[in-house]
């Protein structure tokens, strides 16, 4: 369950970021667009570090130290 969160957390990173690069180019940074598709960006970034502790906190997911 929670591989699946990190993974949609990462997706929606990613369209968000790309979202960013489509409003960068057609408005030529104009517009609050781009700017509101990287805060997006930085809010998913958090929740997903956030679920990466809770994660561990709750034994979900183990860290693999070599």
């Amino acid at each position: 369950m929670a591989r699946l969160l990190i993974v949609a957390c990462l997706l929606a990173i990613v369209l968000s970021l790309g979202s960013a690069l489509v409003h960068l180019v057609r408005d030529k940074g104009e517009s609050q667009k781009m700017a509101r598709a990287l805060t997006v960006r930085v809010v998913l970034s958090v929740l997903l570090f956030a679920l990466l502790m809770v994660a561990w906190w709750l034994g979900w997911i183990q860290p693999h130290a070599r």
